[in-house]
């Protein structure tokens, strides 16, 4: 089986690859930066020796290289696509840089949306094939603060649960689900430009092996940790401007 992830450089789709590669499933990753991508193969050669490995530098939010990622593998046979490339930008709505939001909705819904779109496309012909498209629980609400960010994760949660149903409706066996953690230890803040989360995160392995888990179990939307799917739940009950309030709290402390 193989598997292409984005985004595998670091974070949870670094751990992703590291976990697909002990299930003996081949991999191509993909990522902006091709240092650590050959050393993140490197390691996985040398702890898996008989997985092979494949390396793609991309840049994701430029829409022409999403097509051009998918023109390179699509004769590969791809039994995993990992929608996991993905970054936030912090600060008040008025103040943040539009070009840098305006990529990150690159990153964060177009190159997801195209990617599925063309993958899916081949799954459906085989009639299998599994999709996790990294959200996050940002996807269920508004984040002040983080408002372009969490507007993406909304909307990949929003196409993933739109899809799946379609799916689901005509018995296709190709699984599609959304990942929607809280906050993970990883390189977001500094990509975002937070000191710190505020709360407590999650290990991004845990984070990895729980997702795959559970993407294989045909979950729809995949939340881990009993406090992010507390959150979560209480987002669909909490009046909409004290959840605001709330989340709006909570993005503060990020830089106290």
């Amino acid at each position: 089986m193989i598997a292409l992830i984005t985004g595998a450089s670091s974070g949870i789709g670094r751990e992703m690859a590291k976990n697909l590669a002990t299930r003996g499933v081949s991999l191509i990753l993909v990522a902006r930066r091709t240092e650590r991508l050959l050393a993140l193969k490197e390691e996985i050669i040398y702890n898996c020796p008989e997985i092979k490995v494949k390396t793609i530098t991309a840049d994701l939010s430029k829409e022409e290289q999403c097509f051009e990622l998918y023109d390179r593998v699509k004769d590969y046979k791809i039994d995993f696509l990992f929608n996991n490339a993905g970054f936030g930008l912090y600060g008040s709505f008025l103040e943040t840089d539009l070009d840098d939001e305006l990529s990150m909705i690159n990153v964060n819904i177009k190159a997801v949306h195209i990617l599925t779109k063309l993958f899916l496309r081949d799954f459906a012909k085989r009639n299998s094939g599994y999709i996790l498209n990294t959200a996050s629980v940002a996807g269920f609400m508004a984040g002040p603060l983080l408002a372009t960010y969490y507007a993406t994760k909304n909307y990949v949660v929003q196409l993933t649960k739109a899809i799946y149903e379609e799916l689901r409706s005509t018995g296709s066996r190709v699984v599609i689900s959304a990942l929607c953690p809280g906050p993970v230890d990883t390189e977001f803040n500094s990509v975002a430009g937070v000191k710190s989360f505020g709360i407590p995160s999650e290990n991004e392995a845990y984070v990895a092996d729980y997702a795959i888990e559970r993407l294989l179990c045909g979950d729809l939307l995949i939340i881990p940790g009993v406090t992010t799917k507390a959150a979560a739940a209480g987002s669909r009950f909490a009046p909409t401007k004290l959840l605001l309030r709330t989340v709006r709290t909570l993005q503060e402390q990020k830089n106290k």
